[in-house]
């Protein structure tokens, strides 16, 4: 066995070795003052950022034990494959700064913010049991997408899923009620703020401001959101009229609810106050690492974040956390392979910056018409269906690039064009499995509670038949 593992780490090693001469092999400008000039990079630089996506979509599905084990090794092989060339190519004063910049101002506080939710959500535990009905099921819904906006689609899946779970496990018809929660809870309900969705938070990020989602998706969230909704009301007085003919005993009796763990409230009203303060507070204080500019405000924002974090561990019982199903693996995973995925995103954002002249042109014009304006209805579906299968957060990313990467601009003259890219990116996240991480978590939740979950083809076939039309119509009248 352990031979085994050496012609692994050997094997593995020359592949990334084998990657990188080829990436060294293409043109390679020098880097520009202000970053890499993406205009003269071969598309061959996007290798390594596509096969970290797409090791991301496939490991969970067709190779999971492999993936369970190994999931560090796959991010940093593929970050090697980026680093490696980087400094190879061009002198190490240029590359730290520009990979600095990107572990600093990026991955740091959209990891410590991912970790805060992860922690104070964690933390709050749903006790008790509802009488299940069809007005109980739509409303636990609703309740979930309006909190999927407030506290992540991650946090709002943990804290909802068992108690919806347990209120219909006395039904022969149940598999439909868990689905419809991973298109509204998981996925959809979190597109009306930065804390919703992970691709809001970069755009929050990137400098778009963190009411404009609010204020410019709540209308396509609200027609989208209550056309499945309604389905699932159709659907659920269809089943239940069905259960009733075969009805089966209750594992869970009815028992009146009671919330733990409030103090998680408050904790997350203090993130929200952080996100904002750092947008709105500006006293002009920077310092510098590896010739980074790091703003007070920003600073103080991420240190929150921390201290938010030890706070809800200290403050929450364990019992509560326990009762949730909480542990640490889910957010060490996303940390680890967002890290690869940060690193191996540095020369696609380039690319994409040189816009017309860069070796996207050609996915430039698919997203434009023929007189150079933008086709949003392009943006909402390109940006869906790369979402359905790969990670929503940087696709989001390469398409709010691809689109002029100017805040100010996307949220201005541009406001159609962001939210298309915006609502394909955190609404088609629900297509699949594995479009949005709380996706599979939830379906592991309910496969373990002994819900007849479908296959990952059977998933599809329900999106297929649901989502897919209520986005036609999304597309007809919000993006044509």
């Amino acid at each position: 066995m352990a031979g085994i593992f050496r012609r692994t780490r050997t094997a593995g090693r020359a592949a990334t070795l084998a990657m990188a001469a080829a990436l060294v092999a293409c043109p390679f400008p020098a880097f520009a003052a202000e970053g890499l000039d993406g205009s003269g990079l071969s598309p061959v630089w996007a290798l390594p950022f596509a096969g970290i996506l797409l090791c991301i979509a496939t490991g969970p599905v067709f190779y999971p034990h492999l993936w369970e084990h190994h999931y560090g090794k796959f991010a940093a092989f593929w970050s090697a494959c980026v680093i490696v060339p980087l400094y190879l190519t061009a002198n190490a004063g240029t590359v730290t700064p520009a990979l600095a910049h990107t572990a600093l101002l990026e991955y740091m506080p959209f990891i410590l913010l991912l970790l805060a939710l992860f922690t104070t959500a964690g933390g709050i535990y749903l006790e008790g049991n509802l009488h299940d009905s069809v007005f109980t099921n739509t409303i636990l819904l609703g309740i979930g997408a309006v909190l999927a906006s407030i506290i992540g689609t991650t946090g709002a899946s943990m804290i909802l899923i068992r108690p919806l779970i347990r209120a219909n496990d006395d039904r022969r018809y149940n598999t439909h009620v868990v689905i419809f929660f991973i298109f509204l809870v998981s996925n959809i309900g979190g597109s009306l703020s930065p804390l919703g969705d992970p691709p809001l938070f970069l755009g929050f990020l990137k400098g778009v401001d963190f009411f404009w989602t609010t204020r410019h998706l709540l209308t396509e969230t609200v027609v989208v959101g209550g056309i499945v909704l309604a389905v699932f009301l159709a659907l659920d007085i269809y089943f239940h009229r069905r259960d009733d003919r075969a009805p089966v005993t209750d594992p869970t009796p009815d028992t009146p609810l009671r919330l733990h763990g409030t103090v998680n409230f408050a904790l997350i009203a203090v993130i929200i106050a952080a996100i904002l303060m750092s947008a709105t507070w500006n006293p002009g204080v920077s310092f510098h690492v590896a010739g980074v500019g790091l703003e007070l405000q920003d600073l103080l924002r991420d240190a929150i974040f921390v201290v938010v974090t030890l706070a809800s561990l200290k403050l929450t019982a364990q019992a509560d956390r326990d009762a949730n199903g909480f542990a640490w693996g889910p957010i060490k995973e996303v940390a680890i392979l967002f890290a690869g995925i940060f690193i191996c995103i540095v020369p696609v954002i380039a690319m994409l910056h040189a816009g017309a002249h860069g070796p996207f042109a050609g996915l430039l014009k698919l997203v434009s018409h023929a007189d150079g304006s933008p086709n949003n209805a392009a943006y909402f579906w390109l940006t869906g269906g790369l979402s359905s299968f790969l990670d929503n957060a940087p696709t989001y990313l390469v398409f709010f690039e691809l689109a002029g990467g100017d805040p100010q601009t996307l949220m201005t003259a541009g406001a159609a064009t962001l939210a298309a890219i915006s609502t394909g990116a955190v609404f088609m996240g629900a297509n699949t499995y594995i479009g949005n991480a709380p996706n599979f978590m939830v379906y592991a939740i309910a496969r373990q509670a002994g819900v007849r979950m479908p296959s990952f083809f059977g998933y599809m076939a329900w999106s297929g038949l649901i989502l897919i039309p209520s986005f036609l119509i999304a597309t007809w009248l919000f993006f044509s």
